[in-house]
């Protein structure tokens, strides 16, 4: 019996980060891919909007230099990231004090800088010993954090995968850190990396987050987090990608498309956020999600972009809604017009009434200085930014539903880029197993009329 005739080997539904990471792959193994995108452009959650000059991302979420899957995947060869300095700035009691300074490499000897770095903070000399000095304690807790942030950042990732699986607080509490040192130092720093300030992620994912953190730098996109997408898509062949093309249903052999026919195909891969994943497949999981709110200012204050420098500023004091801000455009100048200061300010759960005024009364106190003349660029609030991850977590959800059918995205391994990444990196591999190319499948049957690809 003849095959029907098809015309594309494998449409790939979403233009994220997973789904042009995983045509990338496929393309690179000789199998014929599109990809179709409902939106009028790539790169789905990673966007950035572009007001007067200015690039403001709408999720501002970190990455890390230690990521395996920048360096692997295909079309990032140029992917320029600017990186925060060492550590992070925790703001606790008026003060400023520096921590968790990562290692060069990854190695236990340049891990225990974090333990230097702490104890060189700045102290205060009139009030209590609970509440002065480094967030984190006194010396013994400052060694004791330095010599775990070495120890994980050397560790396998199969080995942490098979530890025992709790929230993250409480796997914390377990292990014996003390509790000032989680309030002061690991709650905030885990709010920033993973979106989730309660701590109920799985211990699993949040010792990942920390190796990343001891063995790398956290850093950004130069140019905005919707470069990452953008070279993806700028280096797959002419025609892949085609924006304004919303799917409606999938099945194994086929797309259909809401104005613009039926796709005929080999594969189909669903690349697109775990919510739009389950309506075109129900009785997918659904997870749920952190919010992100990002307010982004800008101000001729001088004083500003010299106060924090390059580096990512935490809250340790839980003390407004900001998580944490960053001056931004000393990180990447890129992001601002010159001559103009960029700040970031990220707000985790649902934001307060009047998030704008409540974020700059809260600013003003992280900063040392009056925000009333800070001008609003703009207030991006995503209510499902991040899906949550808690126990039990499967890190390695399949990519595989039956043959033909695959799905993948951060909502398949770690709510990261890392994790996007993986599990394209995942699927694309399982598809061309499953199909066993050596070469294109392509087979000649005229192609619908899509629009011109991005």
């Amino acid at each position: 019996m003849l095959e029907p005739a098809y015309q594309v080997d494998v449409v790939v539904v979403g233009a994220g980060t997973a789904g042009l990471s995983a045509a990338h792959r496929l393309t690179s193994a000789g199998i014929s891919t599109a990809v179709l995108e409902a939106a009028p452009y790539v790169g789905g959650r990673m966007s950035t909007e572009k007001i007067d000059g200015f690039r403001l991302d709408r999720i501002g979420q970190l990455l890390s230099t230690s990521y395996p899957e920048l360096r692997l995947t295909p079309g990032l060869d140029s992917l320029a990231l600017r990186p925060f300095a060492p550590g992070v700035l925790l703001h606790r009691d008026g003060r400023r004090h520096r921590a968790g300074a990562p290692a060069a490499g990854g190695s236990t000897r340049g891990a225990l800088h974090v333990v230097r770095a702490l104890a060189s903070a700045p102290r205060g000399a009139a009030v209590s010993p609970v509440r002065t000095g480094a967030p984190v304690g006194g010396a013994v807790d400052q060694a004791r954090l330095g010599a775990a942030l070495g120890r994980i950042a050397s560790t396998p990732v199969d080995r942490i995968l098979a530890r025992p699986e709790m929230p993250a607080g409480q796997a914390l509490a377990r292990r014996g850190v003390p509790a000032r040192t989680i309030d002061g130092f690991l709650r905030p720093l885990l709010a920033a990396l993973l979106c989730d300030p309660e701590l109920s992620t799985s211990s699993r994912c949040a010792d990942l987050a920390l190796r990343a953190f001891a063995s790398g730098r956290l850093c950004v996109p130069e140019g905005g987090a919707d470069m990452l997408p953008e070279l993806l898509a700028r280096a797959l062949p002419p025609g892949t990608v085609h924006t304004g093309v919303r799917v409606t249903s999938v099945c194994t052999t086929s797309v259909t498309t809401a104005e613009h026919g039926v796709v005929r195909c080999r594969a189909v891969l669903l690349a697109t956020d775990a919510r739009a994943a389950a309506e075109l497949l129900p009785g997918l999981r659904v997870p749920d999600f952190h919010p992100v709110t990002v307010v982004h200012h800008t101000t001729d204050d001088p004083t500003v972009a010299f106060s924090t420098g390059t580096s990512l500023l935490l809250d340790a004091d839980r003390g407004g809604p900001v998580a944490h801000t960053a001056v931004l455009s000393n990180v990447d100048p890129s992001r601002a017009p010159a001559g103009r200061t960029l700040i970031a300010s990220t707000v985790l759960g649902t934001p307060p009434e009047g998030v704008d005024t409540a974020v700059r009364i809260h600013l003003s106190r992280l900063y040392g200085t009056s925000t009333r003349r800070w001008e609003t660029l703009a207030v991006h609030h995503t209510p499902e930014a991040v899906p949550a991850m808690r126990p039990p977590h499967d890190l390695r959800r399949p990519v595989r539903l039956l043959a033909g059918l695959y799905v993948c995205g951060d909502h398949r391994d770690t709510s990261t880029v890392q994790g996007a990444l993986h599990s394209a990196h995942r699927a694309a591999s399982a598809i061309v197993s499953d199909l066993g190319a050596a070469g294109s499948m392509h087979s000649a049957d005229p192609a619908p009329t899509l629009p011109r690809a991005a």
